[in-house]
């Protein structure tokens, strides 16, 4: 009996690592790799065959698409991300809806970005990129107010000092624009 709780940690500590390390990939940009410096619209590279391949559900695995379509967005390469997301099997991944979100602000499309960014803080409402994007989005608009509500929620749910603080606070200090 001793023995439970050591065994009910062991089976539960590597979920936490991963999600950890998630957790660690969102809150920093993501680093170009031969997926956002090499590879054509609609394609994502796979570091075993050193290829790059169409992005299709079924050959990557939705982990593999997301960070993927997370890498083609911040790089600009906004229909290659939407296709990447199109091939992650839960659309209803607050992960996924941050970054459709992410992807209709950079296109202009600032109702549905709202949408999106809206349905990932329903889901997740600890989802701190979300907010950094959602809250960047109204700097762009000079909503300063509702942008300042998005950096205190930040704040409130264990991101201070971390990216998604950091790059909201960039756009709050150069009204108007924002790099992400």
């Amino acid at each position: 009996m001793k023995w439970l709780p050591v065994a009910a940690f062991l089976a539960f500590y590597p979920f936490q690592c991963a999600n950890a390390v998630l957790l660690d990939e969102e809150e920093t940009p993501p680093k170009p790799t031969p997926t956002s410096t090499e590879c054509p619209d609609g394609t994502a590279w796979d570091p075993e065959s050193e290829r790059c391949f169409e992005v299709k559900a079924g050959f990557f695995d939705d982990q593999e698409m997301f960070r993927a379509a997370r890498e083609l967005a911040y790089a600009g390469r906004l229909e290659s991300a939407t296709l990447a997301l199109d091939s992650v099997s839960d659309q209803a991944d607050p992960r996924v809806l941050t970054y459709r979100g992410f992807i209709a602000r950079r296109s202009g499309n600032w109702p549905l970005a709202i949408h999106y960014y809206q349905a990932a803080l329903q889901i997740d409402p600890n989802n701190r990129p979300a907010r950094s994007y959602l809250g960047m989005g109204y700097a762009e608009r000079g909503q300063r107010d509702a942008a300042l509500a998005q950096l205190r929620e930040i704040r409130a749910r264990g991101g201070r000092d971390s990216w998604p603080e950091r790059a909201l606070l960039m756009a709050l200090r150069q009204p108007g624009s924002s790099a992400y």
